[in-house]
């Protein structure tokens, strides 16, 4: 157990960590993906080490939200639209990919493994009981809705972006591609900006430090590795489109 000072106290450091890092990020782009490289140690099959990565973020959040000691009919709202993502993103989403013979280094999923066991422990653990339950009419609140309304937005821009990309590794589909299609013509990842914009409406629908905390996170690592993309795409492409930003169509 965490009494609540210490509790807020780690947040407010673990924001201020993503702010660091932040800046850091736009000059090391960490080795997976199409950015993948063997100088950061031993490997392990891509889809294996996704799925272990992320599943560490619904199992650590649901065995805090259950244990919490009580919570109100609210915060099962939010109990299942995380893990409705997490369920996706850790066993689904990596079912479909075409990655075989793909590798990530171990020391990516470790630390992706701490990641995703504090935003699920932080965010379980506050929901599960030291919040204390959102009373009935919070259903009601303008925050509630312009969250869930974001949350549903972010999520269906994210998933409709990564089937474009999906489908660009058709078997014999070949190497890497210029997605085209939905706000691809506006920015090289709209999978990311998704994923952003819904973990943003989730801390407005909560209203709290976790989930404010992990939304910070999810920029603070997805603006670097959507820049490092676009500048791969520009690199790798001759004829890609000029229009198009990293994240932010039009700015950025």
């Amino acid at each position: 157990m965490v009494d609540a000072q210490t509790f807020t106290a780690f947040l407010y450091g673990w924001t201020a960590l993503a702010l660091v890092l932040l800046p850091i990020q736009l000059f090391l782009t960490p080795p997976y993906g199409r950015h993948r490289s063997t100088a950061w140690g031993p490997v392990m099959d891509n889809r294996a080490g996704w799925v272990v990565m992320e599943l560490v973020s619904p199992i650590a959040f649901a065995w805090c939200f259950v244990t919490g000691g009580g919570v109100g009919g609210v915060a099962w709202i939010f109990f299942a639209l995380w893990m409705a993502h997490y369920i996706h993103r850790s066993l689904v989403f990596p079912m479909r990919m075409r990655t075989s013979g793909k590798t990530i280094p171990v020391a990516i999923v470790a630390s992706a493994i701490g990641f995703n066991g504090i935003n699920g422990w932080s965010n379980g653990y506050y929901l599960g009981g030291l919040g204390g339950p959102y009373p009935e009419d919070w259903l009601a609140d303008p925050r509630f809705i312009i969250g869930m309304l974001l949350f549903c937005a972010g999520a269906a821009l994210n998933i409709s972006s990564d089937n474009i990309l999906l489908r660009l590794r058709e078997p014999g589909g070949g190497g890497y591609k210029i997605p085209r299609g939905g706000l691809f013509a506006l920015v090289s990842c709209p999978n990311h900006l998704g994923e952003i914009v819904e973990w943003a409406g989730f801390a407005i629908m909560c209203w709290n430090l976790p989930a404010l905390a992990f939304a910070v996170w999810t920029a603070a690592n997805l603006i670097p590795r959507s820049i490092s993309h676009h500048r791969w795409y520009r690199e790798r492409f001759a004829d890609y489109p000029r229009e198009r930003r990293a994240i932010i169509p039009g700015i950025l």
